[in-house]
């Protein structure tokens, strides 16, 4: 029953939460992603220990400086970038589309709880592996079976994380989006921190997944206590209320007059009822614009970072010690601050609105990134190629854009997530946050698929 009192979230305690929770989903695949030197030299260094090769692009460096190249780069070594992607989004676009069906079948809580259990798991037998010898061969199957497992759990996690944000006020999503984008900038400090200490591969990699661990049990701790926030509980309550509302207004219209039935567009008793395939075409249509803006969103960002920007070289490093900071720098923290700063931004600012006509042509204005990082001074794919179609080689042009690109792409990404639950019924809030969830892991499948192209295109 739906009350006029509304308590107040007390201390910020169910932004915390959900803040928290943000964290959560992408802090521990951020620092698997910020491993990937040290995957990629695992299978280096176990190629060369089989083989008498020692052929190399450059000469070896420093174990715990991501941006040099090791000797004798093995083929599992050098496809593992692009497999990693497909293993993370092809099963992150599945399991958020399963969970945009079966929400309703299986508890929120056993969905929620039990994914985070999973990448705990996952998590720990990752860190207890680090010091454990394999082939190259197993140890890459191995870490592609943990990568669908991560992101499988993690696609119920983060659906149902944005379908519960869905039953509250909309500013309430802004913090899951803000918390993801604190996550990349965490990863990228420690990146730094890890070349700075000169630390090696096993030792960085060991603590990213200690971390992560950690992270995950705040998560759960902090999910934990969220029924007992009465905020949450009486949005909870409003949202169960609803389709019962909803059918008590239903019987109502069902006692008027026929005629005046058919007037009003309402169905008469004879009428087949309102199925549930209806209701998703009905939220569909509802949302369709927020749905596809942010999916065309992490299209245009997946497909260039870091596939592309990623392989972009200083040109006015030479041997200083910015060389080996440029990439850790220049891409990743700089993507992550400024796409942190966009997604923290709608908390205080929701312009344009939901429905303004500006939001899809500044969603679509992104596609100007594509040629502008692409013309930047990014690497040739194959040793000893050379590139001559670079127009923005200086570094503070790549800084610039990089900057504008990760703004834009947080800004715009978090105020479509907003958006979309509240285009709806209260009662609908729930299912159009779990299709929400869907169309930006779509996003995020189709930008990993595009990155093949465009990294070859260069």
């Amino acid at each position: 029953m739906t009350t006029s009192h509304q308590p107040q979230d007390r201390y910020k305690a169910v932004w915390l939460i959900f803040f928290v929770l943000g964290l959560g989903t992408l802090l521990p695949w951020n620092f698997f992603m910020t491993a990937t030197k040290y995957f990629t030299n695992r299978l280096d260094v176990s190629q060369n220990v089989s083989s008498d090769t020692d052929q190399s692009c450059e000469s070896t460096k420093a174990l715990a400086d991501p941006t040099v190249a090791l000797p004798a780069r093995s083929s599992l070594s050098a496809i593992f970038n692009n497999v990693m992607t497909l293993c993370a989004m092809l099963p992150l676009l599945v399991f958020t589309c399963l969970n945009s069906f079966l929400h309703q079948r299986i508890s929120q809580s056993v969905r929620i709880l039990g994914s985070l259990v999973a990448i705990l798991l996952v998590f720990i037998v990752t860190a207890a592996l680090v010091k454990v010898e394999m082939d190259a061969l197993t140890f890459f199957v191995i870490t592609m079976i943990k990568i669908v497992l991560i992101n499988s759990f993690g696609a119920i996690l983060q659906a149902s994380l944005f379908g519960l944000a869905g039953v509250l006020p909309a500013n309430y999503t802004a913090p899951i989006m803000s918390g993801q984008g604190l996550a990349g900038f965490f990863t990228s400090v420690a990146m730094i921190c890890a070349i700075a200490s000169g630390s090696e591969l096993s030792e960085s990699a060991f603590g990213y997944f200690i971390t992560a661990c950690a992270v995950v049990i705040l998560a759960i701790l902090c999910y934990l206590a969220l029924p007992r926030t009465e905020f949450y509980r009486h949005y909870l309550q409003l949202n169960l209320a609803g389709p019962a509302e909803q059918e008590t207004k239903l019987d109502l219209i069902r006692e008027e007059p026929k005629g005046r039935r058919e007037e009003s567009g309402v169905p008469g008793p004879n009428s087949p009822p309102t199925n549930r395939n209806q209701s998703i075409k009905a939220i569909l249509k509802s949302i369709c614009v927020p749905a596809l803006s942010v999916c065309f969103i992490f299209t245009v960002t997946i497909g260039l970072f870091p596939a592309v920007t990623a392989e972009v070289e200083s040109s006015i490093a030479g041997t200083s010690p910015w060389k080996s900071y440029f990439i850790p720098v220049a891409c990743f923290l700089n993507f992550n601050v400024f796409d942190w700063l966009g997604r923290s931004l709608t908390a205080v600012c929701m312009w344009p609105g939901q429905d303004s006509r500006w939001l899809p042509v500044l969603v679509a204005s992104r596609i100007v990134f594509v040629p502008l990082l692409m013309l930047c001074n990014v690497k040739a794919r194959h040793c000893g190629a050379q590139r001559h179609h670079f127009i923005f080689k200086h570094d503070a042009w790549f800084i610039a854009f990089m900057a504008a690109f990760a703004f834009s792409n947080g800004y715009l990404a978090s105020l479509c997530m907003c958006f979309g639950p509240k285009k709806v019924k209260p009662a609908e809030a729930e299912t159009a946050g779990n299709i929400m969830s869907f169309f930006l892991c779509l996003g995020l499948a189709l930008g990993a698929v595009l990155s093949f192209l465009l990294r070859a295109l260069v």
